[in-house]
């Protein structure tokens, strides 16, 4: 099984994904934490972005959806690509919120961290995913 592993950045799990940017298909990587408490497998969205990144990279504008937790109100969806070293490149749902939560570029929910084997595999310093 093909597998992507990372450093945790700040003690915490992320995953880098890659974003395509409008209008050329430019590489826009993105650090994201990997957050299973973040939504549920049944969710209406996998990704948590800015807003802006979502505009930038011609995403499909989605049905809203109400937020509860780190991100409180309604905020816009849409289907964006998202590619991942593994042989991952699909079209994902991502919410568009005014600021991500730094030190990283959005949040990888449940909904998108179900896809995959996740966890250190063995190794307390990384976090990875196994298609």
């Amino acid at each position: 099984m093909p597998r992507e592993q990372w450093p945790l950045q700040q003690d915490r799990p992320c995953v880098r994904i890659v974003l395509t940017l409008a209008p050329n298909d430019q590489p826009a990587p993105r650090t994201l934490l990997a957050d299973s408490g973040a939504s549920s497998s049944a969710s209406r969205f996998a990704l948590i972005l800015d807003e802006d990144d979502c505009l930038l990279c011609g995403g499909t504008p989605l049905q809203a959806v109400t937020l509860g937790g780190a991100f409180v109100g309604t905020f816009p969806t849409y289907a964006l690509r998202a590619c991942i070293p593994l042989g991952f490149d699909d079209i994902v749902p991502a919410v568009g919120v005014k600021s991500a939560s730094l030190p990283f570029d959005g949040i990888a929910c449940f909904h998108f961290l179900n896809r995959f084997h996740y966890g250190n595999f063995g190794n307390r310093g990384i976090f990875g995913l196994e298609s």
